[in-house]
Formats: C-alpha cells, sequence, structure tokens
C-alpha cells in the first residue's frame, strides 16, 4: 500500500467530501452507501456499497388488458372505486 496522499478533502461540520477523481474511479454516485470501519490498527476502511437498483427496479409494467388514462386515474390505479 502507497504512503503518499492520493486526494484529500476537508471537513466541515460533520461531513466529508469524497474527490471527484476518486468518486470517478470509483464509480461512487448519488444513493451509493460507504460502510466505515476502523481497524485494530487505526486504519480506516471505507467500503463502497454502490446502490444499482431504484424504486421500480423490479416493476415488469401493467400486463393486463384493461385500458387506463393515466391523466384522471394515475392516483387511483388498482384501487376500487365504487
Amino acid at each position: 500500500m502507497s504512503e503518499s496522499v492520493d486526494s484529500e478533502s476537508k471537513v466541515s461540520g460533520n461531513q466529508a467530501n469524497i474527490p471527484a477523481r476518486i468518486r470517478r474511479e470509483l464509480d461512487i454516485d448519488d444513493g451509493d452507501r460507504l460502510r466505515w470501519q476502523v481497524e485494530d490498527d487505526g486504519t480506516l476502511r471505507v467500503e463502497v456499497v454502490q446502490q444499482r437498483s431504484g424504486t421500480f427496479s423490479d416493476f415488469e409494467g401493467y400486463d393486463g388488458d384493461e385500458e387506463t388514462d393515466v391523466t384522471s386515474e394515475h392516483d387511483a390505479w388498482g384501487v376500487d372505486l365504487t
């Protein structure tokens, strides 16, 4: 492991920025999480947990025969209004 400084950022309040070059190199994007671990020797380990699935990642779409009017029924879809 190299002893040279790869990048540096400043802590503001209780937040720190990840330098852009490191974000690009590790493909860190909005919604990804960082797991922090302090090793017994004081070394800080950070693991990037990438979120590659969104809220609708498992949604396969409407597969029924009934037509819907999204402009008037989008909030009520699947709800019996009678």
